[in-house]
């Protein structure tokens, strides 16, 4: 690993890597969506079910199929509002005036209802595809707050498209017109594809919800640490500011094979702070049936602070958390075996450019088995203020090998 030098960020410093730039893989003015048919376009357009100034992509995945050296991949557009027409769609190799055209997935028959019909797909923030082909997406189950259906989980196996594996979540563990759930972080075990668990992010209902697949039972986990931080509320990217006020956006785990007791990470997007706790203390059904806040609480570890916000996270084999800084625009890494400290904070990439709210970001193995790092970035500051410029690229997902990243090496 090259040596690395200190650079200074206002009042905080990171260690940085030598200058580089990701490789990029898709580039939009405004998302190109298609549709069964034009008649349909023109109805969502003439009900109002479809605004192109609504349609804000959120995450991205990647599915490598067979050893193919070309992946699928996957983007998420939540439904903020009601102008989304489908909120979970590919990429497809099909060309328009303002970037490549999306298709809903894994059809569009499951997104048309918007709301009405809860045995489709409501609103989604993240999936996560794991090693063993399975997409896990996380329905928030509401349009503008309105809690139209309970959220929810589907895992489709991607090979065949069939759903493998469904969970309604019971009204006591979320806040009906509050919740957002998010982000979900899949416990696999590496061995025969069993999902242990699976961690349910809920950002502005401040908690994590954990589902044990095997036993279909679930708690919930809410305390101070979950909670956003009051003076992380204004985001401000290329000279502009947002509010937001969001909990929990985020969980990772240790890799299986680093030995030693295994950790959950997590932090809140509105808040400087990174925080675990022992994992089997979270996988404990016994420590949280009473959704108390004051549960565990001695758990709880504050690592450290950033000095700055992060939005999505991933770990990669060796340990290293990765996330999406927010103020300067770039990507950060930690060592999970060091403190969490400036001294030990990496910055692999800063793009004030490119990396305008790295909201998705995704570690998989590519056709080599080699790990990328992908990262969706949709300059949501000028989304939730003036608007977007549609003469500029406003979303971009971009790629790199990982241990290219951590070595300093060019993305490709």
């Amino acid at each position: 690993m090259e040596r690395w030098i200190v650079f200074g960020v206002c009042c905080c410093c990171w260690l940085a890597a030598s200058a580089q730039a990701l490789e990029s893989v898709f580039g939009a003015y405004n998302l190109e969506l298609e549709f069964p048919s034009p008649q349909e376009r023109q109805r969502v357009l003439r009900e109002g079910l479809y605004d192109p100034g609504s349609v804000i992509p959120i995450d991205v995945d990647v599915y490598y199929k067979h050893g193919d050296a070309t992946p699928s991949i996957f983007v998420t557009i939540p439904r903020f509002a009601k102008g989304v027409p489908y909120s979970l769609a590919y990429v497809t190799n099909e060309m328009r005036p303002n970037g490549t055209l999306l298709q809903a997935y894994p059809s569009y028959e499951w997104h048309k209802s918007h709301g009405a019909d809860c045995n489709g797909l409501t609103s989604v923030y993240r999936t996560q595809i794991d090693e063993c082909g399975r997409m896990w997406i996380l329905d928030s189950g509401e349009i503008d707050f309105i809690q139209h259906c309970p959220p929810q989980l589907y895992a489709i196996d991607l090979e065949s498209g069939k759903v493998v594996h469904q969970y309604k979540m019971p009204k006591r563990l979320y806040k009906e017109g509050v919740s957002r759930f998010v982000t979900p972080t899949v416990e696999l075990d590496p061995h025969n594809c069993d999902v242990g668990f699976v961690y349910m992010a809920d950002s502005i209902g401040d908690g994590i919800v954990v589902y044990d697949v095997a036993a279909q039972q679930s708690w919930r986990i809410e305390n101070k640490f979950t909670y956003p931080h009051p003076d992380f509320g204004t985001f401000t990217i290329a000279g502009e500011s947002f509010q937001l006020w969001d909990g929990t956006v985020s969980t990772t785990l240790t890799p299986h094979d680093l030995g030693g007791r295994r950790m959950m990470y997590f932090h809140s997007l509105s808040s400087e702070w990174q925080m675990a706790i022992p994992l089997d203390v979270v996988n404990n059904g016994s420590n949280w049936r009473l959704n108390d806040v004051s549960a565990a609480l001695d758990q709880f570890q504050l690592l450290g602070k950033r000095g700055s916000q992060c939005v999505a996270a991933a770990m990669s084999e060796s340990g290293f958390l990765i996330c999406g800084l927010v103020q300067p625009a770039s990507i950060l890494a930690w060592n999970i075996r060091t403190g969490y400290s400036h001294q030990n904070l990496v910055m692999l990439v800063e793009d004030e450019q490119r990396l305008q709210f790295a909201s998705g970001l995704k570690i998989v193995r590519n056709h080599e088995g080699k790990e990328e790092l992908w990262v969706l970035s949709n300059r949501l500051q000028k989304a939730f203020g003036a608007g977007l410029d549609y003469k500029e690229i406003n979303f971009r997902i971009q790629k790199c090998g990982v241990q290219e990243l951590l070595s300093g090496r060019p993305c490709n």
